[in-house]
């Protein structure tokens, strides 16, 4: 096993997580500047407001990307662990 191999291993891994975690954490985001520009709008400084649409949001994008989510983490995890034999000999 070279250190480009492990390279190699660690940034698809690195790609992996950067991909599913944006898939979760940008509609998020959307919806925490939704609720930011409307607190701002109507100056209620509720902390409750701004977690519970983020929270419903997260949900709905685990309901709706979820088993794309799991094909993909699937598919790398099993790649790996079928390029073992050659990495080894």
């Amino acid at each position: 096993m070279t250190p480009d191999t492990v390279l190699d291993i660690g940034q698809r891994a690195l790609e992996v997580t950067t991909v599913l975690g944006g898939v979760v954490l940008l509609p998020a985001l959307a919806a925490g500047l939704l609720v930011a520009m409307f607190q701002a709008a109507t100056q209620i400084n509720e902390m409750t407001l701004s977690f519970i649409p983020k929270l419903l949001v997260v949900a709905a994008v685990f309901v709706v990307a979820g088993p794309w989510m799991l094909r993909v983490i699937m598919s790398y995890t099993i790649a790996l662990f079928e390029s073992i034999p050659d990495l080894i000999g």
